[in-house]
C-alpha cells in the first residue's frame, strides 16, 4: 500500500475562529474506534477547531448521522467506523452504502466529509491503520486533516 499522496499536517492558513466540526463514529471495535477518535480529535486540536464526537450505531448510520450534523450546523463532519469482512456479503452491501451515502451528504450539502471508513479483511487491519500506540497509520487524524485541508480550501475560494 502507498502513503504517497495522503493528507499533511496543518493547514496553510487559520481557520475561521468558531469552526465547527462533528466526529461522527460507529460503535463497533471499541479499541480501532478509540484510536481513530483521538487520532481525529488530535487533528482538530492542533488546528484549533472545535470538534464534538457523537455516536452511531454503526457504519452503515454514518452517512445520515453526518447529514444530522451538517444540518445542526457544523461546517464539516468526519466520518469514523470500521468493517471486517466476513464470510457473507454484509461487507460489501456496508461499504458500498456508507461511501455512496457519506459522498451523496457531502455532496448535497455543499460540506466536507473525512472519509474514516476503514474497510479491512481482518481486524488486524484495522489496529494497523487506528493510530494506536505501534500502528503503522492514523486514519482518523487522517480523515481530519482532509476535513480540515477542504475548509482551507473553501476559505480561500470565497476569498
Amino acid at each position: 500500500m502507498s502513503l504517497e499522496g495522503k493528507p499533511a499536517g496543518g493547514v496553510s492558513e487559520t481557520i475561521p475562529e468558531g469552526t465547527k466540526i462533528a466526529i461522527v463514529a460507529s460503535t463497533w471495535y471499541t479499541e480501532v474506534m478509540n484510536g481513530l477518535i483521538a487520532g481525529a480529535e488530535r487533528a482538530c486540536a492542533e488546528a484549533g477547531v472545535e470538534c464534538l464526537t457523537f455516536r452511531v450505531p454503526g457504519s452503515f448510520e454514518l452517512s445520515l448521522g453526518c447529514q444530522w450534523a451538517l444540518q445542526a450546523g457544523f461546517d464539516a463532519a468526519v466520518a469514523l467506523g470500521v468493517v471486517v469482512r466476513g464470510g457473507t456479503p454484509h461487507f460489501d452491501y456496508v461499504c458500498d452504502a456508507a461511501t455512496e451515502g457519506l459522498n451523496r451528504v457531502g455532496l448535497d450539502a455543499g460540506r466536507p466529509i473525512g472519509f474514516g471508513l476503514l474497510t479491512c479483511d481482518d481486524e488486524q487491519q484495522a489496529l494497523d491503520r487506528a493510530g494506536l500506540l505501534g500502528a503503522k497509520e492514523d486514519k482518523g487524524y487522517e480523515a481530519a486533516q482532509a476535513v480540515l485541508q477542504m475548509l482551507e480550501l473553501y476559505r480561500q475560494l470565497r476569498i
